[in-house]
């Protein structure tokens, strides 16, 4: 997790820092549903590479905003899913989804 001092005074900055990459909000947009494998989200999220889903995952990792939960299985299990403070995150993704349709109904 980021300090005080590593992050933008600005509140509007550090959240754009935390999660402002397209990849990382649709990545929380999926994990709003359920937990995901790793293979789901690639699957899921076109376009994607295999480097950039690893490193938007670490970093939400220890930034606390996703939770990387291990099932102790052979070959071994791996969910990702929205930690307490990520669910947090909801009303800012459900905005931007109400924006995002309200803009397509007025640029017909």
């Amino acid at each position: 997790m980021k300090t005080k001092v590593e992050l933008p005074e600005c509140p509007v900055a550090t959240t754009v820092q935390l999660i402002g990459s397209k990849w990382k909000l649709l990545i929380i947009r999926n994990l709003l549903t359920r937990p995901w494998r790793f293979n789901e989200l690639q699957k899921d999220l076109e376009g994607i590479s295999q480097k950039v889903l690893t490193d938007s995952l670490r970093a939400m990792e220890e930034d606390k905003i996703i939770v990387r939960t291990v099932f102790p299985e052979v070959p071994p299990h791996v969910e990702y899913s929205l930690s307490e403070l990520g669910e947090t995150l909801r009303p800012i993704l459900d905005a931007m989804e109400q924006w995002g349709r309200n803009y397509k109904l007025l640029n017909k």
